[in-house]
């Protein structure tokens, strides 16, 4: 029997909040005692609250509240499936939403305490909006900003905005937002006594203070459009547009509220204002349908490259 195995067995016995016998939990489990304290102690590395009393008539017993067995996982990887499946479950995977939130809800039912807490974090402090696409992100850094928005607790970190030395940010953190391939946190910065912004990606050393505050009234009472709001104020580099040739709801369904559909004739038209190109060839890519790129010609030329590409790659050598 493996580790993670037997260290379910044995939870599954304490789970009874029963009085167990080291000697007989021994033999249940078929190990030594040294090999049951050891497991043991792996079970309150994970969060699990077990008493142990010594002597020739010892044994353990699980507090209550700590019914459920684990999953055998750290951090890191507890808030990569929450990220995954919040993904999901908001409509960024087609066909996956209820599934996704179904599995969800068992997953971090099965999570040791202190896992549980840090993943519901994530899920729970998140708005989205669907886009497909996306941009590396350091797992630390997310649970962080996560679990300090849910327990309004007051944050430092170091921000990297574009061609701009480093700064350094005293923030009571609100909300994270998904916005097309990038999260972003909702806060009130405190020292410039506003609201902000901030690209999750651009985020390094963030460090909860244990100062709690009282949250602050979102302004319009909904952070992703207030985000949203804020980055289509500020000039981007490319305005494209391009028309479709199919139904004007097939491409909305992709690009969600990122960017304007409209009908035109013999299908729709895109228009979206962007810093990266990346986004809408990817939406390009993404619309089973053909397409005519009217601006800008950065991105006709980027499709005209692309096509070339594939149809090298696709030619069949005999």
């Amino acid at each position: 029997m493996s580790t993670s195995a037997r260290m379910l067995q044995l939870l599954s016995l304490l789970q009874t909040h029963r009085f167990w016998p080291g000697t007989e939990l021994s033999v249940r489990l078929e190990v030594s005692d040294r090999t049951l304290r050891r497991d043991i102690e792996r079970l309150r590395d994970l969060g699990y609250d077990v008493d142990a009393t010594r002597g020739v008539a010892g044994g353990y017993q699980l507090r209550a509240g700590n019914a459920l067995p684990p999953l055998l996982l750290d951090d890191e990887e507890a808030v990569a499936i929450a990220v995954g499946l919040r993904t999901a479950a908001a409509g960024m995977v087609a066909g996956m939403g209820d599934i996704s939130a179904q599995a969800l809800g068992k997953v971090v039912a099965l999570m040791p305490p202190r896992l549980r807490r840090r993943m519901d974090a994530v899920t729970s402090q998140t708005d989205s909006i669907p886009w497909g696409g996306r941009v590396p992100l350091d797992a630390g850094v997310l649970g962080i900003l996560a679990q300090a928005c849910r327990d309004d607790e007051a944050l430092t970190f170091t921000y990297q905005a574009p061609e701009a030395e480093p700064t350094q940010r005293r923030v009571e953190p609100h909300r994270l937002v998904t916005l097309g391939n990038r999260w972003y946190l909702l806060a009130y910065d405190r020292v410039r006594q506003d609201w902000r912004s901030f690209r999750v990606d651009r985020v390094s050393d963030p460090m909860t203070t244990g100062q709690m505050f009282r949250p602050r009234e979102i302004p319009g009472g909904d952070a992703a459009a207030y985000v949203q709001a804020g980055i289509r104020s500020r000039p981007a580099a490319f305005d494209v547009c391009v028309l479709f040739g199919v139904e004007p709801d097939v491409v909305a369904r992709r690009v969600g509220r990122w960017g304007e559909v409209e009908p035109a004739e013999g299908g729709c038209r895109l228009r979206m204002q962007v810093d990266d190109l990346s986004w809408p060839m990817m939406i390009l890519a993404g619309v089973e349908a053909d397409f005519t790129v009217e601006q800008p010609a950065e991105l006709a030329e980027l499709v005209k490259r692309a096509g070339e590409r594939f149809v090298r790659s696709g030619a069949v050598t005999s």
